[in-house]
C-alpha cells in the first residue's frame, strides 16, 4: 500500500484526519490478515508509480503488475504514469474491474455509452437481465514476501503531518477501519440485532449507530465488497425474513454502482460546473450578496439540529438536510 503524498500533505479538508485514521486502521488490519496466511503487506510512503518502479528494480524479476482499474481523472493519471513505468521496465500490465456489485462486463448494454441517464432505467435493466457474480473464496495460504524485501512501517499521523482527531461520544460513526471491523458490523446489524429488517424505515435517521448499515466507509476503502453484502442479504432473506428493508440495502448498493458507471461513461464531465446536461445557470458573483449569505449562515448556525449535522461525519441524509436548510428554509 502506498501512502501517496498527493492525498494528504497540506490538506485538512473533508475531515481528512478522520479518513486517515480509518485508512490507517484498515492498512493495519489488512497486514494482520495477510500475516495469518504466511505473507504480509508492503507499505511505502510515496507516489505509486515511483514506489512500483523502485520495487521492480529491487526485485529484478517482475513479470506482471496487476492493478484495479479506476474511472476518474486523478486516478487515471496515476494509472497512466504506472503504465509508463511498466513499459520502461518491460513489465506486463494486467488490470481488473472491482468495487461494484455488478461487473462492468455483465451490464446489459452493448457499451458504456448505452448506460441510461436515469437510475430507475439502469436498475430495472440490471435486475432483469444481469446477475451478481459470486464472492471469491479467501486464500488460506499466500506466498511470503521475497527474501530481503522489507514490509515497511505503517506511518503515524505525525509522519503524515496530520493531527490525530479526538474521539467524540456523540459520533454517529464510532466505528474503526479494517475488514475485521466491517465483518463485525455486518454480523451485528444483520444477525445479532435484525436491524436490517427495518432499514428502509430508519435509514434517514440522524442520531446513533443503529439507524443505518454504516457500510459506506468500509466499501469506499475496500474493506468489504458489495457482493459479500449482497450474499449475506440473500442468506438473511432465506433464513430470517425478506421485505422492503432487506431489498433496500441492495437498492442502495445499486445506486453506488450507478454513480461509478456514470463516472465511467462521462469522465470529467461529472465535475463540470454546468453538469452532465450542460445547463448554463446564471451564477451570481456579487460579493455583497455572498457576504449577506454568510451573515445569515452565522445567525442560524446555533440551531441545534443544524449544529449537530454540520459536526457529524456528513452522511447523505445529513448533507440533504443541510442543503435544504440553507437553500430553502432561510430562502438564501
Amino acid at each position: 500500500y502506498c501512502f501517496d503524498p498527493r492525498h494528504y500533505l497540506g490538506t485538512q479538508h473533508f475531515n481528512f484526519p478522520f479518513r486517515l485514521r480509518f485508512l490507517l486502521d484498515s492498512v493495519k488490519d489488512l497486514r494482520a490478515t495477510l500475516k495469518k496466511t504466511g505473507s504480509s503487506l508492503i507499505v511505502r510512503r510515496g507516489k505509486p508509480e515511483e514506489v512500483v518502479n523502485d520495487l521492480i528494480k529491487q526485485l529484478g524479476s517482475v513479470s506482471t503488475v496487476v492493478f484495479h482499474e479506476e474511472v476518474t481523472s486523478e486516478e487515471k493519471q496515476v494509472e497512466k504514469k504506472l503504465k509508463h513505468v511498466c513499459f520502461q521496465n518491460k513489465v506486463k500490465i494486467q488490470t481488473f474491474w472491482g468495487s461494484t456489485l455488478y461487473h462492468r462486463d455483465d451490464l446489459p448494454f452493448r457499451h458504456i455509452g448505452g448506460l441510461p441517464d436515469v437510475y430507475t432505467a439502469f436498475r430495472k435493466a440490471v435486475e432483469e437481465r444481469s446477475g451478481v457474480r459470486p464472492v471469491l473464496p479467501s486464500a488460506d495460504h499466500i506466498r511470503p514476501l521475497p527474501p530481503g524485501l522489507e514490509e515497511g512501517p505503517i506511518p503515524t499521523f505525525e509522519d503524515l503531518e496530520q493531527t490525530e482527531p479526538l474521539e467524540d461520544p456523540r459520533s454517529a460513526f464510532p466505528c474503526r477501519g479494517g475488514e475485521s471491523e466491517a465483518l463485525t458490523r455486518l454480523q451485528h446489524y444483520f444477525w445479532d440485532t435484525n436491524a436490517v429488517a427495518t432499514y428502509k424505515e430508519t435509514r434517514n435517521g440522524l442520531i446513533g449507530v443503529e439507524y443505518s448499515t454504516k457500510f459506506a466507509p468500509w466499501l469506499a476503502v475496500g474493506c468489504i465488497s458489495p457482493r459479500y453484502i449482497y450474499e449475506q442479504i440473500k442468506r438473511y432473506e432465506a433464513e430470517r425474513t425478506a421485505n422492503q428493508s432487506t431489498y433496500w440495502v441492495i437498492f442502495e448498493l445499486l445506486w453506488r454502482d450507478y454513480f461509478r458507471f456514470v463516472a465511467l461513461k462521462y469522465g470529467n464531465r461529472i465535475f463540470h460546473l454546468n453538469g452532465l446536461q450542460d445547463k448554463h445557470v446564471p451564477w451570481k458573483t456579487d460579493m455583497d450578496l455572498f457576504n449577506a449569505w454568510k451573515g445569515k449562515v452565522n445567525k442560524v448556525y446555533s440551531s441545534t439540529t443544524l449544529h449537530y449535522n454540520i459536526n457529524q461525519i456528513n452522511t447523505h441524509p445529513h448533507r440533504e438536510k443541510i442543503k435544504h436548510y440553507f437553500r430553502l428554509d432561510p430562502n438564501i
